[in-house]
């Protein structure tokens, strides 16, 4: 990923809100199928690790793109985003420049 996309990325993730969080059980395999789910669903999205999870977030963003086979976007704070291409280039909401 190029660094106009990863710019690109961020942009429409500031918009967002998380829809996933991580709390003090961490990465389970509920939570990894979760997240799974979401990013075929969406493509892009954005995880917020609560104050319970002690746990770093960039170990825990890097674990969750290796499980997922997606890429992180940016890791801010407690803040999450990853990225994951639809199958289909049908299937595409998200079009990177």
């Amino acid at each position: 990923m190029t660094s106009k996309q990863r710019a690109y990325l961020k942009g429409l993730a500031m918009t967002m809100d998380p829809i996933l969080q991580i709390g003090k059980s961490s990465l389970t395999p509920e939570l990894t199928q979760s997240v799974n789910e979401a990013l075929d669903a969406r493509e892009l999205i954005k995880i917020h690790v609560l104050k319970n999870c002690v746990d770093d977030g960039k170990i825990l963003a890097q674990t969750l793109a290796e499980r997922t086979r997606s890429q992180v976007v940016q890791v801010i704070g407690r803040m999450i985003v990853l990225y994951k291409p639809a199958k289909e280039e049908k299937d595409r909401k998200i079009v990177l420049p």
